[in-house]
């Protein structure tokens, strides 16, 4: 962002009183939106983000052959989906997203050009906070739906009879429990990377939660955001003969629980931004 995008963000002069308020708050939400989903995909920081999308396609589309022969390829796939995909992918991608929305602002010494124009910082923040999502359900989502059929593509040309059992349904609960990561993590690591000068220690420290819910005893699990993204898989895999077992959480709790989430966790990042000092050399 230059001083010359400035103008996307500033509101009429004078502005009306009819279009005062929510009005003005949605337009200038959605010019901070369009700034940041390009650079979301088309910056310099994008790459990486690529990369994590397409290694689990890749690697599906390596394994179709020998998936095709498996009698539990369901099981490989669901395996590899919440360990690969959504334990790895969607996790640290997530972190670099939304992490470098306000952090990677103050490294390129760019945040102030926001802070300098005439916009509520609670709307910087859910602008930020919908492009980072876009992006995040965008590429992550096609590179669940890209593995899924690689999946269905092998079952289809081996002799197993499985493909009947792989349909629209399964795919669209893999994509839907993505996008739900996506939700989740996103407002996680935004939070982080408001509240921390160094938010790859807490971030570890995130992921290590995340990585030890099966040996968490079951109130402990559900303070998770995997124990919920679990619970929602069409194939829930085992978690091992040392997890401790808990009653999964229905579908009518998980989600609307996930978005309760997301909007406390965006309301500390609107409190945080009100706060914010920049101070570039300290960085």
């Amino acid at each position: 962002m230059s001083a010359s995008t400035e103008s996307a963000l500033r509101a009429p002069s004078p502005v009306p009183r009819s279009e005062g308020g929510w009005s003005l708050w949605v337009r200038q939400a959605l010019a901070v939106f369009r700034l940041e989903v390009k650079k979301n995909f088309l910056g310099r920081r994008a790459f990486l983000i690529y990369l994590l999308a397409g290694a689990p396609v890749i690697l599906m589309a390596a394994m179709s052959v020998e998936l095709g022969r498996s009698d539990d390829a369901r099981i490989v796939f669901a395996n590899l989906y919440e360990g690969l995909i959504l334990r790895t992918i969607v996790f640290f991608g997530c972190a670099w997203i939304f992490m470098n929305l306000f952090r990677g602002e103050v490294v390129d010494k760019s945040l102030h050009y926001y802070f300098l124009c005439p916009l509520r910082r609670e709307v910087l923040v859910a602008g930020k906070y919908l492009s980072g999502l876009v992006t995040s359900v965008v590429l992550f989502s096609f590179s669940t739906a890209g593995s899924v059929f690689f999946l269905y593509f092998s079952l289809r040309s081996g002799s197993s009879t499985q493909a009947t059992q792989i349909g629209v349904s399964h795919a669209m609960a893999y994509v839907g429990v993505t996008a739900l990561g996506c939700l989740g993590y996103g407002a996680v690591f935004m939070v982080i990377g408001l509240f921390f000068r160094n938010p790859m220690i807490p971030a570890l420290i995130a992921w290590g939660w995340e990585f030890i819910n099966f040996l968490l005893p079951p109130v402990l699990k559900k303070i998770s955001i995997v124990h919920y993204l679990h619970s929602l898989v069409p194939i829930p895999v085992p978690e091992g003969p040392f997890a401790i077992v808990a009653d999964p959480t229905p579908a009518y709790l998980s989600i609307p629980g996930l978005l309760v989430l997301t909007i406390v966790l965006l309301m500390f990042s609107g409190f945080r931004i009100r706060r914010m000092e920049i101070r570039y050399g300290g960085e």
